[in-house]
């Protein structure tokens, strides 16, 4: 039987352990030599034995929920990306729900989003940025995008805005941002609260007036996605992030069950009166952890997964400029077929942090979107459409289509044409040179078939 002197000893050792094993079994498989023909994956996590030994620390602990790792994450993340608060939750999609939901909180007065308030949003993405604001009773109004860069149409902003307009609530399309100058013009004139869903573009930076910052940092309120696919990974988990203490506040309470208490987990009576004040028509000296604000979730991070983030965040930098390296050497490689489809832009005044490499057949060349992914997938190039493609075609609208419930501000004539001609490949930071190569040798093949 194994003796330790402390817990400090013990737990060394089993990290130890955890790393040997890495050592062994997990990094010949992350670092084997690449084989054509060998499954090409758009995204997969990338980690070693730092990640390993972190997510075992925190097993240890046993804590379960968030806890001190959390609190290193947040404290560091919004140092990193440039901002006083970070609030980590447990996806992507919960950040873009508490986001919004922030906005709903009578404590914002006037600037309240009420149901029947509409959000200025587009079609041609992932539906979680769009959910929040059907489920809770707002009216999405969808913008059309443009290509190259996949991102809402600015001209037509004035357009979709009325009297009802209370915010725009968009993604920067996989790393690539939205024109943040023009849509920041919009929102200050008309005093409209602006989301940037940041979860396909961390990393990404983008200069107004000479300041230089990164995406998610420009608007009210940012939202990040840890998936497994995504720039750097939890497993599941997400962060919603702001400079504004009030809506951190709300970003807060509606993560936490919608309580007016602040108190971290596993703490009572931070604010030093926890039954002194009068809420509602409770009776005076109700237990202030039990008062509740707002309608609102569970939707905290566990610890195991925080811990596996902290990590993560201290190879983001080298994760960022792999990404921007593949991407670059692929579209190299590519132009010798950008007569046959439309190959990505960067977005003016911007450096993007690549998700992804999206292309799109153009029209009238003979060639079909299904024909050449089906030529990818079997030469084992795993590939992928641009999410939702055209969301109101879906069957989630069919209940609703041709309702009040959303409303369509022009036409979305481009939108369409990326539902039906457009797909993206990986340049996640496992992709090797030769990967890249041989991908890109696949492509222009299944092009000129």
């Amino acid at each position: 039987m194994t003796t330790w002197k402390n817990e400090i000893e013990a737990r060394n050792q089993i990290k130890e352990l955890v790393t040997d094993y890495y050592r062994e079994f997990k990094k010949p498989e992350l670092e084997k030599e690449f084989t054509p023909g060998e499954r090409i994956s758009y995204a997969s996590r990338i980690y070693d034995e730092k990640e390993m030994c972190s997510l075992v620390d925190a097993a240890l602990d046993f804590w379960l929920t968030t806890g001190r790792f959390s609190e290193e994450f947040e404290k560091y993340f919004a140092q990193w990306i440039g901002v006083r608060y970070a609030n980590l939750v447990n996806s992507g999609s919960s950040a873009n729900l508490v986001a919004f939901m922030a906005l709903t909180a009578p404590e914002l007065g006037d600037r309240q989003v009420r149901q029947g308030d509409e959000v200025i949003t587009v079609a041609c993405g992932f539906p979680t940025t769009v959910a929040p604001i059907l489920q809770y009773g707002a009216v999405p109004v969808f913008v059309d995008v443009t290509v190259p860069q996949y991102n809402i149409d600015v001209t037509r902003l004035e357009e979709a805005y009325t009297s009802k307009t209370k915010a725009v609530m968009i993604a920067h399309t996989l790393g690539n941002p939205f024109d943040l100058k023009e849509v920041k013009v919009f929102c200050d004139k008309y005093n409209l609260w602006l989301v940037e869903d940041n979860c396909d573009a961390l990393g990404t930076r983008y200069t107004i007036d000479g300041e230089t910052r990164f995406t998610g940092t420009w608007g009210d309120i940012g939202t990040s996605s840890f998936y497994p696919p995504h720039h750097m990974t939890m497993g599941e988990g997400g962060c919603a992030y702001t400079n504004n203490p009030v809506l951190n506040k709300l970003i807060k309470s509606f993560r936490d069950w919608g309580r007016d208490c602040v108190c971290p987990s596993g703490m009572d009576n931070v604010c030093g009166q926890r039954f002194d004040r009068q809420f509602g028509e409770l009776p005076k000296g109700y237990d202030h952890k039990y008062v509740y604000s707002h309608f609102g979730y569970n939707l905290k991070v566990t610890d195991m997964q925080a811990a596996i983030g902290v990590e993560q965040l201290k190879k983001f930098p080298t994760f960022m400029e792999a990404r921007k390296r593949n991407w670059k050497r692929l579209r190299k490689k590519l132009e010798t077929i950008s007569d046959k489809v439309i190959l990505p832009e960067a977005a003016e005044n911007s450096e993007p942090s690549w998700f992804g490499f999206l292309l799109s057949v153009r029209e009238g060349v003979g060639l079909k979107r299904d024909e050449i992914i089906r030529y990818l997938e079997a030469h084992n190039i795993q590939t992928r459409l641009l999410f939702s493609g055209n969301l109101i075609k879906h069957p989630c609208f069919d209940q609703i289509r041709g309702t009040d419930a959303y409303r369509v501000a022009g036409e979305l004539k481009i939108t369409d044409f990326v539902m039906y001609n457009s797909f993206w490949v990986g340049v996640y930071p496992g992709m090797t040179d030769e990967k890249i190569d041989y991908m890109a040798k696949v492509i222009v093949e299944a092009v000129g078939q």
